[in-house]
């Protein structure tokens, strides 16, 4: 008599969880609207240093200043830390890992770039604007992580 085949894990089964759940999709737009909100006040609202000394609109995102990428910094944040929620497919199994580490290698990587172009920052977009404060970002990244990190088995 042969053995009986191992069961292939079914997509929806209970221990793995369907991939899309509302938990998930939440924290896919709050993350693609940090991204977005961060590149729109970059592109299109803040003062070009090199020429245009007038702001674009809208008008609120104008008088924020500084604060924009506050706001977009933490929409993104926010969204990587819900989407480590076991409901989500990043916060359950290989993606506990794949999301910890990867939110470490980014802080990392965010914090070098820093430093190697710190002496010529105009040359990168988003850090220019951001100077020192690139550091709380990286560290920020690295804080992500570690909201991964309690989910691992």
């Amino acid at each position: 008599m042969s053995k009986p085949k191992a069961k292939q894990p079914d997509f929806l089964e209970p221990t793995r969880g369907p991939m899309l759940s509302a938990r998930f999709v939440a924290a896919l737009v709050l993350m693609i609207l940090g991204i977005a909100w961060i590149a729109y006040y970059y592109v299109a609202v803040r003062v070009d240093p090199l020429g245009n000394d007038k702001p674009g609109g809208p008008g609120f995102m104008a008088d924020l200043g500084g604060w924009n990428y506050v706001i977009g910094f933490v929409l993104l944040f926010a969204g990587l830390a819900v989407a480590a929620h076991p409901s989500t497919p990043l916060g359950r199994g290989r993606g506990v890992v794949v999301g910890m580490l990867g939110c470490f290698v980014i802080g990392l990587v965010w914090i070098c770039t820093f430093y190697v172009f710190s002496n010529n920052i105009d040359a990168v977009p988003v850090f220019d604007d951001l100077g020192q404060k690139n550091l709380l970002v990286g560290v920020g990244f690295m804080a992500i992580g570690f909201v991964y990190a309690t989910r691992w088995e």
